[in-house]
């Protein structure tokens, strides 16, 4: 009998501390399908966060390295540039990437560091308890902000992409959501590119993912994809907000 779908072999055998029905997840599996179908687990460092994904460490079987809070981008351009034969990610959340590291992620992509970064997207922190973060929408109401995200207090929402299409450096920036199939698919596709561009040397690649939280979210599973679907990506559209070399694909 054929087999036409496994567990990636980039991915260990530990099982997963998530929340039921959270997308980090899924999101584990693209990385690691992409990292099998470029053959490149062998020579392959992975960064992990502080965060939901902090103990990421333990799910790929490629070396990884923990960073402090917000530090992911800052230690793969160190281990990128004393080790630039091999291929090195970091995986982080919005708390840790569009909060304590934005200064170490706008700096890597303006200096266009060889470097992949796969950053989850589920507007609120989730480890810690559910408080407003960066990404928290308009209106949402969180831990910390049991009336709704006040603009007039609290700004508005930091837009990753769109803020780092506007850094010269970047070379490739993706928004994309893995909440339906159709949606996983083209988040595949997306991450496999940002790993292939670094095999070729093209410099920084982001892959923003737009992903759930039912437990902070106070919502059932099924109900938090729904939320995806009709409030998070209305105000964060998927799609290529900068991509180099799209004229050679």
């Amino acid at each position: 009998m054929a087999v036409v779908f496994q567990k990636p072999h980039a991915l260990t055998d530990v099982p997963l501390h998530y929340c039921p029905g959270c997308t980090h997840g899924i999101v584990h599996r693209l990385v690691a399908e992409a990292i099998d179908e470029l053959g490149i687990e062998g020579r392959t460092i992975g960064i992990a966060p502080v965060g939901c994904s902090v103990m990421a460490y333990n799910y790929f079987r490629c070396d990884m390295i923990e960073a402090a809070h917000g530090r992911a981008p800052a230690v793969a351009t160190g281990v990128k540039r004393s080790l630039p034969d091999h291929i090195v990610f970091s995986y982080q959340g919005d708390g840790d990437l569009a909060s304590i590291g934005t200064a170490e992620t706008v700096h890597s992509a303006a200096r266009n560091e060889n470097i992949t970064v796969i950053f989850i997207n589920n507007a609120i922190y989730g480890m810690t308890g559910g408080q407003m973060a960066p990404t928290s929408l308009p209106g949402q109401v969180t831990q910390t902000s049991p009336y709704g995200r006040d603009v007039n207090l609290c700004g508005y929402p930091v837009k990753i992409c769109e803020m780092l299409s506007q850094v010269d450096g970047a070379t490739y920036l993706e928004r994309v959501a893995v909440n339906n199939v159709k949606n996983v698919r083209n988040a595949k596709k997306a991450i496999k590119k940002a790993f292939q561009y670094q095999v070729e040397g093209k410099g920084f690649s982001l892959i923003e993912v737009i992903s759930s939280c039912p437990t902070n979210w106070g919502l059932t599973p099924q109900a938090a994809l729904d939320w995806v679907e009709e409030k998070m990506i209305p105000y964060y559209p998927l799609g290529v907000y900068k991509d180099r070399y799209a004229q050679e694909g």
